[in-house]
């Protein structure tokens, strides 16, 4: 335990002394940082959740324990960890315990030291668990947030390239070449500073779902969970049902079906949208829109870039919106919508009870055939939905046009995406 709680602290140390990417969402738990209340960071395995946190602590003592060890989680009395902080910190009131969820009973202990006085920032891969013991627990005590692979900004800040809201011509080409790269490589930091290729993802995605998924729920049948997990990674941007799942994969059940993809999304591998509706049945019965977390990794598992452009793009505004969203304190909610005649928008925002935007996205938006398509489902849409802001978001092309009455915004992806 001396040597595990020493080695942890030579790594933050050498994280620390390096130059290190800033988050947009810092500031929504800067507020908190010295309040007595658990601050907890929530997202997929190797987001950035410990450097991010390394960041919010900037300036303050705190001792740090990873819990991603076997010998730290294999502990009776938690307490002694305690003593080992204390050898090599201090008398530091301030803790950072990473990965908790590998501790069983954790949420008992992460009370205990609250009621103690320690100032706690945790983080963890699973949202379920997280947000299933802390409700328990720790009710009114604690704030949460998510944190996601690099967006397009921290992409961009993490490569060198000056963020600007406009560009001359052979800057705008430049900016098009990097999101070229960023929907093809993805924003797992490390693959976007250290140059990770391939493998790295394929390594990380195989990492979740062992350890995150079929370790964490003792899976009985984790081939089959596997080969699940790599169809939907496939799926990304498309509808796909629970009933259609079970028969092209072989499952006993469609119950088994809908809980593994639960599982996968508390392991934030992948995410899923509702069909709109005002009838919540319909809602809960119709298709639903697969998205990954992360489109390096989706690449990684054997997809063609070159081939996907629509779907990228729109799997890249699915992700950026959900980050978006999470970091509001608005009533937001988002779905897709989608009538008999299969035209379909991509994207429907809720505000409280109203629609209050519609987004459609389009790489081939030079093609009139593909340009009258989409034009006409949003323009359907807002008229069936009451919605006035309609947003196409495009490769490289910007106006806005009149369409049925309807007045629409075109922006591109590039600068939506900085927006």
């Amino acid at each position: 335990m001396r040597q595990i709680i020493k080695r942890q602290k030579l790594e933050k140390e050498h994280i620390t002394s390096s130059d290190l990417v800033r988050r947009d969402v810092t500031g929504n738990i800067d507020t908190y940082l010295h309040k007595d209340i658990i601050k907890v960071v929530t997202g997929v395995r190797r987001s950035g959740k410990s450097v991010f946190c390394f960041m919010v602590f900037d300036g303050s003592d705190f001792g740090y324990i990873n819990f991603d060890e076997k010998e730290i989680t294999g502990l009776e009395n938690y307490d002694e960890i305690l003593r080992y902080v204390q050898e090599f910190y201090g008398d530091v009131k301030c803790l950072f315990l990473d990965e908790v969820q590998n501790l069983e009973n954790w949420e008992l202990w992460v009370n205990s030291l609250h009621r103690r006085g320690y100032n706690l920032l945790i983080t963890g891969s699973n949202s379920k668990l997280l947000s299933r013991e802390l409700a328990t627990h720790l009710t009114g005590r604690y704030i949460s947030m998510e944190l996601f692979p690099f967006s397009f900004r921290e992409y961009l800040d993490a490569v060198g390239f000056n963020i600007k809201d406009e560009y001359l011509e052979e800057e705008r080409g430049m900016v098009l070449n990097h999101l070229k790269k960023y929907m093809e490589v993805g924003g797992f930091p490390e693959v976007v500073v250290k140059g990770y290729d391939y493998k790295y993802l394929q390594t990380l995605f195989d990492s979740i779902i062992l350890k995150d998924v079929v370790q964490r729920y003792n899976v009985r049948y984790p081939d089959d969970l596997y080969n699940l997990a790599r169809f939907l990674m496939s799926s990304f941007a498309n509808e796909i049902s629970y009933t259609g799942l079970k028969n092209t994969l072989k499952f006993r059940s469609v119950n088994t079906v809908q809980k593994y993809i639960r599982y996968f999304e508390d392991a934030y591998l992948v995410f899923h949208l509702d069909r709109f509706s005002f009838r919540h049945r319909e809602q809960i019965n119709a298709p639903k829109k697969i998205y990954a977390i992360d489109t390096g990794m989706a690449n990684a598992l054997g997809f063609r870039f070159s081939e996907n452009n629509g779907n990228l793009m729109e799997n890249i505004v699915a992700v950026e919106l959900l980050r978006r969203i999470s970091g509001s304190s608005s009533r937001l909610e988002m779905y897709y919508w989608k009538d008999p005649q299969h035209r379909e928008v991509d994207f429907v925002i809720k505000e409280g009870p109203d629609v209050s935007q519609l987004i459609q996205v389009c790489y081939d938006i030079d093609e009139p055939r593909t340009k009258e398509r989409e034009l006409n489902s949003i323009a359907k849409a807002a008229s069936e939905l009451d919605c006035s802001d309609l947003l196409v978001i495009t490769w490289d092309y910007e106006d806005v046009e009149v369409f049925k009455g309807k007045s629409i915004r075109f922006v591109p992806l590039w600068k939506w995406l900085q927006m």
